[in-house]
């Protein structure tokens, strides 16, 4: 499967295991996380970074990235475990 068969060029979103997830965001997530894990980074744009990482996470679960792939990083690996889990336990509250 081709990227234009996921979602074709004029098409920006898709849902994907009830998800609605956009165009590029698993792209933007991986420019997060090297500012994420690049000690330059400045602490507000890591912050940012760390912020957009999260609302990403229920798109990224939802196309299922976390179990075709493996974080090598420790660090970011516990971050995206932890708020995961987070995301876990909202949405069992909520049913």
């Amino acid at each position: 499967m081709r990227a234009e068969d996921l979602l074709p060029e004029h098409v920006n979103t898709g849902e994907f295991n009830g998800v609605t997830v956009r165009k590029g965001t698993v792209g933007a997530f991986l420019v997060n996380t090297r500012i994420f894990l690049d000690p330059c980074s400045p602490i507000d744009t890591c912050q940012q970074a760390e912020a957009d990482m999260i609302d990403a996470l229920p798109a990224l679960c939802a196309l299922g990235i976390f179990d075709a792939f493996e974080m090598r990083d420790p660090r970011l690996r516990n971050f995206v475990r932890e708020h995961v889990a987070t995301l876990t336990i909202r949405s069992d509250q909520g049913a």
